[in-house]
């Protein structure tokens, strides 16, 4: 494995090619070409949860009645190709190298007037961090940060290991993480960002926004590749 990541790095490094169509970059051209950047092309949301909808919108109909505790969330696009694509070979094929020019696509989606005083991150259980050997969220946000030149904090602690989330519902992902999180540090500040890579049910972030809520911060928002909504 290693081995084919070293013989593709350096292929795309001399040849310069654009890792989706193949084909040969122009000199302008970054990680992928302007023809495969149309798959990134934003779309309308509701600025609040960052569910898609036909026209954006500051909130949407389900945020009017039951807003989710955080403010505002900034993604690249849904869970489907090529994002899916990316978060499998970053989670289970260790491809560190997508995490960089990923990270770079969605800051250029943060406002530099609506950006907080802070980064952190979801984490991981420390057994779940000892298999995979990476927290894709924690380097997410370190580029976000390096970007915006941000702070980049480590708040959070996990200190029960729990079910892969994405095998469960809404309500059995909550139970899930029944006394799951605690905070490692204080954040003596307002506003703050916490970065995932995706975001579905948004559980796991509404127990973070809870906690940061109750020391006082006042406005925290989400930075992630993929926002889906949770499957019928």
């Amino acid at each position: 494995m290693l081995a084919q990541r070293w013989k593709k790095t350096i292929s795309q490094t001399v040849n310069r090619i654009c890792p989706l169509c193949h084909l040969p970059l122009d000199s302008d051209d970054r990680y992928w070409c302007s023809y495969c950047l149309n798959w990134f092309r934003p779309v309308s949301r509701c600025l609040r949860c960052g569910l898609p909808m036909s026209r954006e919108t500051r909130l949407c109909g389900q945020c009017l009645i039951s807003p989710p505790p955080w403010h505002h969330l900034t993604c690249l696009g849904d869970y489907a190709f090529p994002l899916s694509h990316y978060i499998h070979q970053i989670k289970h094929k260790r491809q560190f190298d997508i995490i960089e020019p990923l990270a770079r696509l969605l800051s250029e989606r943060i406002k530099p007037e609506s950006r907080p005083e802070c980064l952190t991150y979801v984490p991981l259980h420390w057994r779940r961090f000892l298999v995979r050997g990476f927290n894709q969220s924690e380097r997410l946000a370190f580029y976000l940060a390096k970007y915006h030149h941000l702070p980049l904090r480590s708040c959070f602690k996990k200190h029960r290991y729990t079910r892969p989330q994405q095998q469960l519902n809404r309500i059995q992902r909550l139970t899930n993480l029944n006394q799951t999180f605690s905070l490692s540090t204080r954040p003596d500040i307002k506003h703050i960002a916490i970065v995932d890579d995706v975001v579905t049910t948004g559980a796991t972030l509404s127990v973070l926004c809870e906690k940061l809520l109750e020391l006082g911060v006042e406005t925290i928002d989400i930075y992630c590749i993929c926002r889906t909504p949770e499957p019928d």
